[in-house]
């Protein structure tokens, strides 16, 4: 008698979540927070606030709420990275 195989679902690619912007940010954020999500980038929890994280991008950090769905992101602020508050917090202090 012939084992019976389970069929192989195929690979669906993964479903970016929904990004709601009522602050009507500038296209190019929006692409790289998109990006960001898309390549899975590290989260960093608020810790006053349950569902609100910060996004490191390649010049701004992206401040957003996601929804406990997982399934839409909402955009609440923006700002540059200040590259000299970055060092300074990596380097150790002096004896």
């Amino acid at each position: 008698m012939e084992e019976k195989r389970d069929e192989e679902m195929p690979l669906r690619p993964k479903q970016l979540p929904v990004i709601e912007d009522p602050r009507d940010h500038p296209l190019e954020q929006l692409a790289e927070l998109r990006s960001l999500l898309q390549a899975d980038a590290p989260l960093r929890p608020d810790p006053r606030r349950p569902g609100f994280y910060e996004i490191d991008g390649a010049a701004n950090v992206y401040y957003v709420f996601q929804y406990p769905s997982g399934m839409k992101v909402m955009l609440l602020g923006v700002w540059e990275r200040d590259p000299i508050v970055e060092l300074a917090a990596l380097t150790p202090p002096a004896a």
